[in-house]
C-alpha cells in the first residue's frame, strides 16, 4: 500500500510538471501562431477516448481496472492539415495527449488507494471498537460470571457442611438413643 502511495505521489508530480509542460506550450502556440488556428486545430482533433472499466478485489476490496488505448496519435492522425499548422501547435498536442494518458493511468491507481485507504481506516476503527468496548465488557462479564461461580461454590461448600453437620447429629441422635435404650 505505502510503495504504491509513493510511486502514485510521484506520478502526480510527474502529471503536475507534465500540465504545466503543456500549459506553457499551448501559450507559446498561441503567442507565436494565430489563437484561432490553435483553437481550429483543438477542434479539428475532438474524439473520443475508448476506455474499458472492469474490476478485480485486493485483500477483498472491489478496485478497478482501467484499460484504454493510448491517447497519443501521431501527426498523421491528428485530423488536421501538416502545412496550416505549426510544430508548436502538435507539440502542445503531444504534451496534452501524454497528459491525458497520464490522468486515466492515475485515476485507477487513486480510486485503488482511495479504496483501500478506507477499508484500512474502516478496518482500524474495527480494531479500536475491539480494544477499547468489546475486550473490556468480555473481561468484566468474564470476571463477573468467575465471581458468580466463586459464589456459587462457597453456598455449595457452606450447604454440604450444614447436611454433613446435620447427618452427623442425625447418627449422634440415634446412637445416644440406643445407648440410652428408648
Amino acid at each position: 500500500f505505502f510503495k504504491i502511495m509513493v510511486n502514485f505521489s510521484e506520478s502526480r508530480e510527474g502529471l503536475e510538471q507534465l500540465a504545466i509542460e503543456a500549459d506553457i506550450a499551448l501559450l507559446v502556440a498561441e503567442a507565436v501562431d494565430d489563437p484561432i488556428a490553435v483553437k481550429s486545430a483543438s477542434y479539428a482533433t475532438k474524439r473520443q477516448i475508448m476506455v474499458d472499466i472492469s474490476g478485480k478485489n485486493i485483500m477483498g476490496v472491489p478496485v478497478p481496472v482501467i484499460q484504454k488505448s493510448s491517447v497519443a496519435l501521431n501527426v498523421m492522425e491528428r485530423g488536421y492539415g501538416l502545412i496550416g499548422t505549426s510544430s508548436r501547435i502538435n507539440e502542445a498536442a503531444e504534451k496534452f495527449e501524454a497528459e491525458m494518458d497520464m490522468i486515466i493511468r492515475l485515476a485507477e491507481t487513486e480510486t485503488t488507494l482511495r479504496r483501500l485507504g478506507n477499508e484500512i481506516q474502516m478496518n482500524r476503527r474495527r480494531v479500536n471498537a475491539l480494544d477499547q468496548i468489546i475486550i473490556p465488557e468480555l473481561k468484566e462479564q468474564a470476571r463477573y460470571i468467575r465471581f458468580s461461580i466463586e459464589e456459587r461454590e462457597r453456598e455449595d461448600l457452606f450447604r454440604l457442611k450444614k447436611v454433613k453437620k446435620l447427618i452427623e447429629r442425625k447418627k449422634l441422635k440415634k446412637r445416644m438413643s440406643k445407648t440410652t435404650g428408648r
